[in-house]
Parts: structure tokens; sequence; C-alpha cells
């Protein structure tokens, strides 16, 4: 195998490197599929020639060490992860070349080197969120963490999502918005047959018709650059759709037609307004609002520093703090696992991969 051959691999696994978000999905994928290889579970010309033999199988191993790293799985369409064996990816012939330049697991460990750069960054972030006060934390400062590192600059819409969901379920909380769920009082013979099964699926009988519940809002577990679903939802009504990216007006309507509620709101960049409004006429009533980006500032500065503080500054700051947590639950999984694989034994070499700890 040619150096050439090899330099334009390592070109094609630096740039899959470089466009992820911390969770580093697909990378951690090719990692496995080399792992693999390196233990003669799967052969290089299989890899090379035989997409078919291990294209569902190393999502799974992929997921098995997510697993154990972060406690997560990429739940992005099949169509998504299988973009990787694209040609503008990691295509099987560029994969073999890298499973045969692999034989001390030199290039498995690179990539869970760069997977622990981009986690310990995000540590960072979170050390400096957890030491924050109210009384001066600035929204702007924990975006442009993101926006302004390139290494997690990916990540910046997981950001924004975690941002709306604390003022969201600080609001909701504080203002102790409450749902009723009722039967209307003419079908109570109706209700009375299915009394059982109302009373165990929605809390309602005969003798209660009428339930007052506190207000809940839910988070999607993960979402991906592909993923034009909810982010947020309500048990009364709200869907929120956080995106951060340069929305043409052909996905901002993709964005819309693809849930199925009477009401959403979109959350974006101050920028993207425009294009979503515009669309937004034309699809009527389905889209609800719009929040940008300095709006979301000047609410968290009133939370943080306006006459409500003493009310809402703690809960807002509790509840940023345990969903960056939630999205990003790297500690102390990673050293353990890269001992075991042996990672810290691979000796120097000449390789192009080759990196210090």
């Amino acid at each position: 195998m040619s150096p050439k051959n090899l330099t334009h691999a390592k070109e094609k696994l630096d740039n899959l490197i470089e466009i992820q978000r911390v969770h580093m999905y697909k990378p951690i994928q090719v990692a496995e599929i080399l792992y693999r290889v390196r233990k003669s579970d799967l052969k290089i010309d299989e890899v090379r020639n035989q997409l078919e033999s291990y294209r569902s199988q190393s999502k799974n191993w992929g997921d098995i060490v997510t697993t154990e790293l972060l406690d997560q799985v990429s739940t992005s369409s099949s169509r998504y992860q299988d973009n990787l064996f694209e040609d503008n990816a990691m295509p099987p012939k560029d994969l073999a070349v890298l499973a045969e330049f692999n034989k001390d697991g030199v290039i498995e460990r690179y990539i869970y080197q760069k997977f622990r750069e981009k986690q310990r960054r995000i540590l960072q972030i979170g050390k400096l969120l957890h030491d924050a006060k109210p009384e001066s934390f600035k929204l702007s400062w924990f975006l442009r963490e993101f926006i302004n590192d390139k290494g997690i600059k990916r990540s910046i819409d997981k950001a924004f999502e975690i941002v709306v969901y604390a003022l969201f379920n600080t609001l909701v909380k504080n203002l102790k918005v409450t749902i009723a769920v009722s039967a209307d009082v003419k079908e109570s013979e109706l209700l009375r047959e299915f009394e059982e099964f109302a009373r165990l699926l929605i809390g309602i009988d005969v003798d209660n018709p009428v339930i007052n519940l506190p207000a809940r809002l839910y988070r999607a577990g993960s979402t991906n650059a592909a993923d034009r679903g909810l982010d947020i939802w309500g048990n009364f009504g709200p869907i929120v759709q956080v995106k951060h990216l340069t929305l043409t007006e052909e996905l901002a309507e993709d964005i819309s037609d693809g849930v199925a509620a009477d009401r959403i709101v979109i959350v974006c960049l101050d920028s993207e307004k425009e294009t979503i409004e515009r669309v937004s006429k034309q699809l009527g009533h389905k889209i609800q609002g719009i929040i940008v980006q300095s709006q979301l500032e000047t609410w968290y500065d009133y939370a943080l520093h306006g006459k409500f503080s003493d009310r809402l500054g703690t809960d807002l700051l509790t509840s940023l703090r345990q969903e960056f947590r939630n999205e990003f639950p790297f500690s102390e999984t990673f050293e353990p696992f890269y001992k075991k694989r042996g990672y810290d034994k691979i000796s120097k070499s000449n390789s192009p991969f080759w990196m210090e700890d």
C-alpha cells in the first residue's frame, strides 16, 4: 500500500473528526471497525469489498463503546448513519487502507485521543458553568465558548437547546403552570362504560371527570445535523425546534412539515429569522413563533439580574447545569477504557497517526 493512499485516508479521517460533534459517533464507529480487524473478527478484504457484512453490525460496535463512555448511543436515522461509508466521508476503500496500517492499534488510539480532546474542552466549560454565579453569569459568554472553539463548534445546537430548555423549565416551574384534563359532562355514560380504562390511562373517572396537573417539559435525547424533528415538547402544547445552522427556505419548510403539531416555536440565530418568517406565512398557523439568540440573552439577563432574579436566578443556573451534565456526561469513563484497550502501551512510532498522550 503506497504512502499516498495512506495520506489520502488520513485526510478523510481527519475531516470526519473535524466535522463531528463532541460525541464523535461516526469516528468511534470507524475505530471499532479497525479494532475488529485487528482482533481478527473482520478481514481487510471484507472491509474493502463486502460492506454489507459489517455495515449494520458496526453501528452496534460503536453503540457499545459510546454507552460505556457516554451512556448514550446515536439516535440519528439509519440513512444518516450510513452516510459514513459514502465517498465524502469514509468509503470502504479508505477504511481498508486504515485497517492495513492499524496493526498495533495506533489509528484506533488516534481517534480516541481526538475524542478525549473534544471532551476536555466540554469539561472545562462545565467547570466554568459550575462555578458561575447568577449575578455575574452572561449567556453570551456561554454560547461564545461553543462558537469560538473550533473543536466543539458543531455542538452549538445542543448548547442552544439546553439554554432554551433551562429557561423554559424555570419559568414554567416558577409561574406554577398547570393544565386541566377533563371529559365532557355530556359523555358521562361513555366515560362510565370505559371508566377503568380512563382511570388507568387518563386519570379521570365518573366521580373525578376533571384533574389538574403540573405542566411538564421534555427534551429529545439526542439530535444531529440531519435531524429535523422536535427538540423540546410539553404536555401542554408547545413544540420547540432549535436550529443554529444557516437555513434555506426548503429546510425551514421541512422543519415545519416534519412536526405533527398545531403550534411550533423555532429557536434560531437572529440572521435566520427573516427566512423563517417568510416561510411561516406560506405555512399558515403551523409556526406559532420564532425566538432568536438576542432575545434569549435579554431574557436570561432579566432572570439573572432583573427584579425577579432572587426567585429565578438560582433555579435557572441549576437547570442549565443539570441539562449540560445530561447532554455531556463524559466523566471518568475514558481512562479505564483507554487502558483496557492497551492504547497507553503502544510504543512511539513514525506513524502519521502517532500523538503523545
